[in-house]
């Protein structure tokens, strides 16, 4: 069966809708009923990063190389967390989402691994963050929350509170990304508001070029700080480990945080 331009190898139906895997030219993607992907993968190397919004939430490791403790709310076909559990191998990642057959199918088309340093928990992102944050002995170096459905962000995942209890389960210098739908100007600047005003600006957005997404980034209060040369010398030093233009990351933090940038950069 053809669909979104491919082949479908895998379609399923859970409570929350249907779950489609379709291949296109070596390219895998997860669709949950709507032309937009969820994830990819590149067939011939499935290791990689093959979605431009998924490298851009790498920008991260310019402010953090190596996180020890990540919290995921949201999972899709499993290649950010795949990605960071072959690349950092120091790391621990708890993540958290909301429908099993999604995590069924990571496991079975989009190669997600059995691996000790990984726990994945079938609960509301929301829901979790609140109940947690009442529990102060547990502290994230970073949390990635990338939580969509078919129709776009999950609300549970963009309000003022769910913030505020992301915040609570950072550590003091942790940092916060999130995979935010740009094209949904009201939705996009209302949780854009809701993260600055719970972070106190200290935040920078980037716009994934020729894509809707934009990955904001969030930072606790005592996050280290970096000058624009620091930045551009380590992106040059990531991008050649790593192989993601990290110094277009750093030019269009400065050409689109302009009101914000002194907050989270050095002069």
């Amino acid at each position: 069966m053809y669909k979104y331009d491919g082949v479908v190898v895998h379609q399923s139906h859970d409570d929350e809708g249907v779950i489609e895997v379709v291949e296109k030219k070596g390219i895998r993607s997860l669709h949950f009923g709507s032309h937009s992907r969820q994830s990819s993968m590149l067939l011939s190397d499935p290791n990689q990063l093959h979605s431009l919004y998924a490298q851009a939430v790498m920008g991260l490791l310019l402010f953090n190389d190596n996180p020890k403790d990540i919290l995921m709310i949201g999972l899709g076909g499993g290649t950010l967390t795949k990605y960071l559990l072959h690349q950092l191998s120091d790391c621990k990642i708890k993540v958290i989402e909301y429908r099993n057959s999604v995590l069924k199918v990571a496991r079975s088309h989009f190669e997600l691994p059995l691996d000790p340093r990984l726990k994945v928990k079938i609960s509301c992102g929301g829901e979790y963050v609140a109940v947690q944050r009442k529990l102060t002995e547990q502290k994230h170096d970073l949390i990635v929350v990338d939580a969509f459905d078919h129709e776009g962000m999950a609300l549970e995942v963009s309000n003022e509170n769910f913030f505020d209890g992301c915040r609570s389960l950072l550590k003091d210098d942790g940092l916060l990304v999130i995979n935010l739908w740009g094209t949904n100007k009201d939705l996009f600047q209302s949780v854009a508001w809701n993260i600055g005003r719970v972070f106190e600006w200290k935040v920078l957005f980037l716009p994934v070029r020729k894509r809707g997404n934009v990955i904001g980034f969030a930072f606790r209060e005592n996050a280290p700080k970096y000058t624009m040369k620091e930045l551009r010398e380590k992106a040059k030093q990531l991008e050649q480990q790593y192989q993601i233009n990290f110094p277009s990351f750093v030019q269009d933090f400065k050409r689109n945080n302009s009101s914000v940038l002194d907050n989270v950069i050095k002069k």
